[in-house]
């Protein structure tokens, strides 16, 4: 007998706050062990790691509190309801990347940023972690009380906060396993439904996290693929865009114009390894963001994949450029 279709919150939330719990109790012991462990080659960043998952377990904690709060109180007003599922939702993001910022000493600069003022636009951004997934958030949505609506993987899932709230918002979880490709396009479209004047789509082009072993596995499998090898070859540093959902996106847009972004800095957070090996701690993170107005934007798809390409070669140059600056810049 399956049990598949029952929400994965069941099992995730209670762990998570076990998880708190258990971590709360022994963090007198794993803090100095972690402090001790830090003085190792190779293991620099082991306490600021801890601290991290420690708030993370913190935030996805008072998350499932939060949402079952709003269920009970909240759920037979649906404007209500929603509005304050969406705050949720800026809270969580605003607190993890705070929490970062602090335990990781980061630095934060934006450049560009007067073209996020003006009305609500479709997001394509850069995508080097799992981390990055609350910039537009916190940047963009938050500031301007833009409501985006997110174009995420469904092994996200596996995250109780993204899976309650995720759900009840206004996003689409791609299945990337999928043998129905179609479908899958259509439920990134489907976003643009009903959109109000206040409200955005977030799409990562790319499809996932970037990093040179991803690209170096798609040079191995391009080399009977010529377009593929050309693409490589003029994105050194992101992975070429899938075109499905993005073309799909910007033949189904009715008005919004688009805003880019790309950053940099936010490469060591790649993975839990990678924080524990320091090398994130004391990071300068630059964000730098452009809009294209919707007029500029083609209406056929050869026009469209060809002005896409266009975009990514000025995001390669960015990410190029802000690799480059002084630290204090």
């Amino acid at each position: 007998m399956t049990i598949s279709w029952l929400p994965k919150w069941l099992i995730t939330a209670p762990l998570i706050i076990i998880c708190a719990i258990v971590v709360s109790v022994l963090l007198p012991v794993l803090l100095p062990l972690s402090l001790l462990l830090s003085l190792l080659p190779g293991l620099a960043g082991c306490w600021r790691a801890l601290l991290f998952f420690t708030t993370y377990l913190y935030c996805e904690t008072a998350g499932i509190l939060a949402s079952g709060y709003l269920w009970l109180t909240k759920r037979h007003e649906p404007d209500a309801f929603m509005l304050s599922n969406y705050r949720l939702q800026c809270w969580w993001a605003g607190a993890l990347k705070r929490g970062a910022e602090r335990l990781f000493n980061l630095r934060f600069h934006l450049h560009n940023e007067g073209c996020l003022d003006g009305p609500a636009a479709l997001v394509f951004a850069r995508h080097t972690s799992v981390g990055d997934t609350v910039l537009p958030m916190v940047y963009y949505a938050t500031p301007h009380k833009i409501k985006l609506r997110y174009v995420m993987k469904s092994e996200l899932l596996w995250d109780p906060c993204l899976e309650i709230v995720g759900n009840r918002l206004v996003n689409y979880f791609v299945d990337r396993n999928s043998h129905n490709s179609d479908a899958e396009v259509d439920g990134v479209v489907s976003l643009l439904n009903d959109m109000s004047h206040d409200e955005g789509v977030l799409l990562y082009p790319e499809g996932t996290r970037f990093t040179v072993e991803k690209h170096q596995r798609l040079q191995a499998k391009a080399a009977q693929d010529a377009n593929l090898q050309a693409q490589l070859q003029r994105w050194q540093t992101l992975l070429p865009p899938r075109l499905g959902g993005s073309i799909g996106l910007l033949s189904a847009n009715p008005n919004r114009d688009l805003i880019f972004l790309a950053h940099t800095g936010f490469e060591g957070s790649a993975s839990f390894a990678a924080l524990i090996n320091g090398a994130w701690a004391h990071t300068h993170v630059h964000l730098e963001f452009w809009r294209v107005p919707f007029a500029d934007i083609p209406t056929d798809a050869p026009g469209q994949q060809a002005f896409l390409f266009e975009q990514w070669d000025r995001m390669q140059a960015s990410v190029s450029r802000l690799a480059e600056l002084p630290a204090d810049a």
